[in-house]
This record gives structure tokens, sequence and C-alpha cells, in this order.
């Protein structure tokens, strides 16, 4: 742990004691500090801010940016003259280089195009520091001494369970932490039956899968076939409804928890006991606002929501729209901390459950977490946007947005030989992988559902328009 880390944890120690006031203060100050870098150093800034006052004490002055402007400047936006989009994509094309730092000094990661934007973002040295430290104040608030020991029993074990071939935060994350003895990665796109093999092998105290994941191996425990007694599931990526998580802690016999992040700022909540997300107000802010970026009431669910990370230099994200519905907080959380707190509307993970392939085959139904067949896609190359569609018990519809220039059968030829690829190591593959002509389907917010299911009653999926 370098000096930065352990000057940054002091820090998180003493900000979380001194209260709401302290944390406040450290907010002001940073925000003015990160205002100022991103007016000198960053061309695209310097002309968004080019009128206002010389000292921004207000971030309501502050105009709005989305991940479409920011990308289609992003030579401008990033701070360090020597980068440029072209190394990036170039980068984040090899995943030979998953893990590896981006220009010798930056950790750079991928995100999916749902607003038909896909974004690149990079970390620098300081960002990565409070990301450690924040998980460090994540860890101190979630395990008690019995749960430390508990871990410690089980050989301090870490199962993370991850997509493969992109530059994915979980993905990057996993690769610097190859060759540690006591932390494995297992592939999300792997069957059930093999993943639960694996685990059992594997016997983790600690499991990190996401979200829907986590829900399809608590059934795996329900079911008797998974045999592990971890002491924290830590799950990521999505939502659950909050019955889930109890159903989840019953199963696997562990303290579950959550937290709500994103590339564009990996520190930036963790969750309570009560499943509400404590934002890390020291070093972001989270407003959310209606469709006219004004501020909503506490209690009132947000159109979005525009984030500050008050950490990272080399990209600066200011009044950055997420996209995500979220709602305030109005009272203090029964969990004891005081700090705001939020739940996120619209990141609940919709299962896909396919028939068996008939009386010559397996009978049991096969679940797929919508996840695993999203990641899978956005690690295509020159596909900017993607929507795959549950049109009948045994039909996946995929509608392509690629990009421009790109050879459009090739493109196909690559989605299907990996859609096929998946569906048969799943035992599925009678499955017909369809390509759909008709245009992706966006919401009324801009954002498009990566992955449709099939409605229960087996009609076409609302948004297919198909019947």
């Amino acid at each position: 742990m370098n000096t930065s880390t352990l000057r940054l944890l002091a820090d998180v120690r003493s900000a979380k004691a001194g209260g709401e006031q302290v944390m406040a203060a450290r907010q002001r100050a940073r925000l003015s500090e990160l205002v100022a870098w991103a007016r000198t150093r960053s061309p695209y800034h310097q002309h968004l801010y080019r009128k206002l006052p010389a000292t921004v004490a207000d971030l309501d002055l502050l105009p709005p940016t989305s991940k479409r402007e920011l990308m289609a400047a992003f030579d401008d936006w990033v701070t360090d003259r020597a980068v440029t989009l072209a190394q990036a994509r170039a980068f984040a094309d090899d995943p030979a280089r998953i893990g590896q730092p981006f220009a010798g000094r930056y950790t750079l990661s991928t995100t999916s195009g749902t607003t038909g934007t896909h974004g690149i973002f990079l970390q620098d040295a300081r960002a990565t520091a409070v990301t450690s430290a924040m998980l460090a104040r994540m860890l101190v608030g979630w395990l008690s001494v019995r749960d430390v020991a508990r871990i410690a029993r089980g050989g301090a074990r870490m199962a993370l369970v991850i997509p493969e071939g992109g530059h994915f935060a979980s993905t990057v994350a996993a690769a610097r932490l190859r060759g540690r003895s006591r932390v494995a990665a297992f592939s999300v796109h792997q069957p059930l039956a093999d993943l639960v093999a694996a685990l059992n092998a594997f016997r983790p105290a600690v499991l990190a899968p996401y979200a829907s994941i986590g829900a399809l191996l608590a059934g795996e425990a329900e079911a008797g076939r998974l045999h592990i007694n971890p002491a924290l599931v830590m799950l990521t990526a999505e939502g659950l409804p909050v019955g889930e998580y109890a159903r989840i802690t019953a199963a696997l016999g562990a303290k579950v928890r959550t937290s709500y992040a994103c590339n564009e700022c990996p520190f930036l909540s963790y969750g309570c006991s009560q499943s509400w997300m404590h934002l890390n107000a020291d070093w972001a802010i989270l407003e959310p606002v209606d469709e006219q970026y004004r501020p909503v009431a506490p209690g009132e669910p947000s159109h979005t929501v525009l984030l500050t990370n008050l950490a990272n230099h080399v990209q600066p994200i200011l009044r950055y729209d997420l996209g995500d519905s979220v709602l305030l907080r109005p009272d203090p959380c029964p969990c004891g901390n005081p700090g705001p707190a939020v739940r996120v509307q619209g990141r609940a993970a919709d299962l896909l459950t396919f028939p068996g392939p008939g009386p010559a085959g397996e009978q049991a139904p096969v679940t797929l977490a919508p996840l695993p067949l999203a990641t899978l896609l956005e690690a295509v190359p020159d596909l900017e946007l993607f929507q795959i569609v549950h049109t009948a018990p045994t039909v996946l519809r995929i509608r392509l947005h690629p990009a421009p220039g790109s050879d459009h059968e090739t493109l196909w030829r690559q989605v299907e030989a990996r859609m096929r690829d998946l569906l048969f190591r799943h035992g599925l593959g009678h499955v017909r992988v369809e390509r759909g002509s008709e245009p992706i389907q966006h919401s009324a917010g801009g954002k498009v559902r990566a992955v449709i299911p099939l409605p229960a009653t087996g009609m076409g999926p609302a948004g297919s328009g198909r019947p």
C-alpha cells in the first residue's frame, strides 16, 4: 500500500468521524479544485465554461454533460494532451491488454452503449487510490469482527464471477488480481452447472457475482447442488427485488451486500443492511433531477441523475447525465449512517428461461441471466448498439446498430457465432438466433434495454414489434 493510499485512508476516517459538515466542506473544496483543473487542462471544459465566473462555488452554474457529448469530444475532454481516442480504442479492442495500464499510467474500462454511445473511461492514479480507500470504508462498514474471523477461517478465498473478453470494470479488476492464490475468477458465460461445480471445488469465503447470477446461485443452493459457505456475498451491476436479498442470505448463509457504482465513478456508493445505497459524499456528488435538469425532491423518483466524480482529473466528470432514475431517501436511514442514501430504479435484472430440447434431450428449463448475454456482444468490435429480444420460447432476435463504415455481414456473423456458442455451452443448441431488421427501440428517456425477456404469458415481449 503506497503513501498516497495511506493518506487517503486517514482522510476517509477523519471525514467520517467529522460528520456531514466535514464531508460537505471536503466536497466543496474538491469541487472547486476540479473545476479549476478542468478549465485550464481540458479544452472541452474551457469552452463549455467560458462564460462562467472565474470562481464557481455553485454546482448549478455548471451545464450538464452527457456520454455522447464527451465521447464525441474525447481528445479535447481528457486533460492529458498525449492521450487520444484512437489510442484508447485500439487498446480497448485488444483483449490481451485487459488489466494493463493504458499509456503506462491509467486504468481503462469500457461501458455499453445503452444510449447509442460506447464509453471509454480512464482513471488516474489518485482516482484509483480513492477507489481503494472507498473499498476499505465499505468493508469496514459491512464486516463485523465475527465476519472477518469467519472469512479467515474460510481461507480468505474470494471468487469473482465476471464476463470474458472485454475491458469491463470487473474484468479489469480481476486481471489485476490474477496470480493471487486466494482470488479466483470464474466466467459468467459458462453453464450454470459448471459454475456450481467450480465454486464447490474452490469453496470461497467471499463471493462476488452479478446480482442476477447471485439469485441463480441461491436457487442452486436451495436445490442442494451448490455447497459453499461464504461469509460475504457482494452483488454488483444490477438491482434485485428487495425480497431477493433475504432469499440469497438464507440460501447461502451469508451476509449479502450490494453497491451502486459505474465506470464513471467506481466508488460512488455502498449498500447497507436496509438495502439503501449510501453515497461517498466526500468524493462524489449525485443530483436527482427531472427532464429539465431541475432538482427533484427527496422521496420522489428522478428522471435521471447528474454525477460529479471529485477524484478523477484525467477525464473530468462534472454534472454528467448518468441516465439512471434514483430515489433520494427523505429521512434518516435506520442503519444509522447519516449520509445521503438512494435507491436505484430500473436496474433490475430480467431472467430468460428456455425449455429443454425435447423428449430426446434434457427436459429441465434452462435460465440465463441477461448480463452474460449483453457482455458477450459488448466485446464485439464495431458494434455500437444491440438489443436481444426473447420473441418466442426458443427464439432470440438480435437487433444491431453497426458502427459507420463497418462490414454489416461480417459483424452479424461474429454476433451470431458468439451467441450460438454461448447457447450451445448451456445446452440450448435448439434455440434459434434471428437477425432483426427492425430498428432498436429506445425508452422515453433515450436508453436501450439490452435484453428483453419473454413475458410469462409467452406472448411477444414488450417492444418486440412481433406477435
